[in-house]
């Protein structure tokens, strides 16, 4: 599955190094750029799920940047990280559209909780953002319709199905990780959220049958497999 990317803005050196490692190991991909200036040119050049903003910078500040994201942007979380924990920083930070706000000193372990919960909370990805058509051999799903449509027969799906649907056509060929599915969509991998799960998939497969080169398959312990050319 591809790796959701975090835009780190931060001009310690010495944090950045040590936020990107950890959150690197931790399955994100991030880029960290070390002004302001350095990192709206990233924000540019990149699709970020998320962008970690550091407050006080040389060049543009934290507020600055999140005020030229939001202009263009208002739909990418963003996080504030800072020294200050003075109130108005905090409402200021919100007004300009914040997600969160950690203040510094912190444990990169926090930070994370942090981070899963505003992706949690918001449902957004750069990826998912994009992709919302998709062919499945013969036939063509809109996600944003909840349709799936094949030789001029149309389906409508219900939010799940769509939302199941959606991520094993990003993973494609690939692997689906069963907790991946469950916290995405259910927000919780418990016992009742796994056999509701199977049954979509149940559903989705015979949603899928008048294509007989669409598989959707079990992997043992760890997911689902979208089969399709």
């Amino acid at each position: 599955m591809n790796k959701q990317k975090i835009l780190l803005v931060e001009d310690d050196k010495n944090l950045g190094t040590v936020l990107k490692e950890y959150l690197s190991i931790k399955g994100f991909d991030i880029i960290h750029s070390s002004d302001g200036n350095e990192g709206e040119k990233m924000y540019h050049k990149e699709n970020f799920d998320l962008v970690i903003l550091d407050i006080m910078m040389p060049k543009m500040d934290g507020f600055t940047l999140a005020g030229i994201i939001r202009k263009i942007d208002s739909k990418t979380p963003i996080i504030f990280l800072t020294a200050k924990a003075l109130q108005n920083d905090k409402i200021e930070g919100f007004k300009i559209g914040a997600d969160d706000y950690i203040t510094k000193p912190f444990n990169p372990e926090e930070l994370l909780l942090r981070i899963n919960a505003v992706l949690k909370r918001t449902g957004f990805t750069a990826y998912s953002m994009k992709m919302n058509n998709f062919i499945i051999g013969k036939y063509q799903f809109d996600y944003n319709r909840r349709t799936l449509e094949i030789n001029g027969a149309t389906r409508k799906l219900t939010s799940k199905e769509s939302d199941l649907l959606k991520l094993l056509c990003l993973n494609k060929n690939d692997l689906l990780e069963r907790n991946t599915a469950l916290k995405s969509i259910w927000s919780d991998n418990n016992y009742f959220a796994g056999r509701s799960m199977d049954v979509y998939i149940v559903r989705l497969r015979n949603y899928l049958k008048d294509d007989n080169s669409i598989e959707i398959i079990n992997v043992h312990g760890a997911g689902f497999k979208l089969i399709a050319p």
